[in-house]
């Protein structure tokens, strides 16, 4: 008989959902939500929101780039550099794909 997990979704057989593991990532996950309700932030306001580090910012927003879920723009505004990050076609379908899992997985566990 399955238990926890393995029965998400009403399908014993599907076991747990297949998460995105790149959005899983909760700074990687507070980087595409906080995208997909605004336009673009530049570095600076998404480092605030998050609150983490340039570092960290930087590792994460690279993994995210490189699977082609940000898009990313670097500028000057008089002698500072302004790097600006928007969410891609393919980032909020991930993103949505995502939603849509744990979703699932909410509505399963409480329909218990």
């Amino acid at each position: 008989m399955p238990t926890g997990l393995t029965s998400v979704a009403g399908n014993p057989e599907a076991g747990a959902p297949d998460f995105d593991r790149l959005i899983h990532e909760r700074v990687r996950l507070g980087i595409v939500s906080a995208l997909a309700v605004n336009e673009s932030l530049a570095f600076n306001e998404l480092k605030d929101m998050l609150r983490t580090t340039d570092g960290n910012l930087s590792v994460h927003a690279r993994k995210l780039e490189e699977a082609g879920y940000l898009h990313c723009t670097k500028s000057f505004e008089g002698r500072v550099p302004r790097t600006e990050f928007r969410l891609t076609r393919d980032g909020r379908r991930a993103l949505e794909q995502y939603l849509d899992h744990m979703e699932a997985l909410i509505q399963s566990v409480r329909d218990r």
